[in-house]
């Protein structure tokens, strides 16, 4: 049996939370199987709801029993319960826009010692997701390639119907649209991490993944409509 790396808050609150998903919408899941049961990866996706990180924690923590350490805005952590629980699932916390060094150099320790990191590369939740990925920023390959772990690119389409960019929305409440998330193949660091031009290109490897897992998500979405 595979050992179950989660501390006792990952392991009673994924099924807790997997209750509220459930009721929110449809869930299809694909390629979890890319994720590896041990060792360290960092998983990438692309940012269409605040819901993508909880979504995607929830499936991967049930089904391949680890826990995920996200890196999140480090104002969310300065909110009284969202920080307390943040802190309990052990997140990262980093300050967008700043170039936080501090929050990479921790992601890079705890991605070392075997952990899973996930990371959504474009920074901020994409306002019009059908038009594509918003710019990939080079956090993903500043954490991947001086650890050497496997990037896990991750599509997911669905959360926007509930929460999109502008906030919460209230229309047809009690219609649970379709949530798809497809992860791939994983992407493998090469190049020099010390070096600008190595960085980019491995970049833009995971944001082809990314494009393609996207596409694979939306098209589980749409057929379960």
């Amino acid at each position: 049996m595979r050992r179950d790396e989660r501390n006792s808050w990952w392991r009673l609150g994924a099924p807790l939370a997997r209750l509220f998903e459930r009721a929110l919408f449809r869930v299809s899941v694909e390629g979890v199987e890319h994720v590896p049961s041990s060792g360290p990866a960092v998983l990438a996706f692309n940012h269409v709801s605040v819901l993508d990180g909880p979504c995607v924690a929830i499936e991967t923590s049930l089904r391949r029993r680890r826990e995920i350490r996200f890196l999140v805005a480090a104002e969310v952590f300065r909110r009284p319960f969202f920080g307390w629980v943040l802190r309990s699932f052990e997140q990262i916390p980093i300050r967008r826009g700043e170039g936080d060094k501090g929050a990479l150099d921790t992601a890079i320790a705890t991605v070392r010692q075997g952990a899973v990191a996930a990371l959504a590369p474009e920074g901020h939740v994409n306002g019009d997701p059908s038009r594509g990925l918003q710019r990939i920023r080079s956090g993903v390959a500043r954490v991947s390639m001086p650890t050497g772990a496997p990037v896990v690119p991750v599509g997911i389409w669905g959360p926007q119907e509930r929460w999109p960019k502008a906030g919460p929305s209230l229309a047809r409440i009690w219609h649970r649209p379709a949530l798809a998330i497809a992860y791939g193949p994983p992407v493998f660091p090469s190049g020099d991490g010390a070096l600008q031009e190595d960085i980019d290109t491995f970049r833009e490897h995971v944001g082809t993944a990314i494009v393609a897992q996207v596409a694979r998500a939306r098209a589980l979405a749409e057929a379960v409509r």
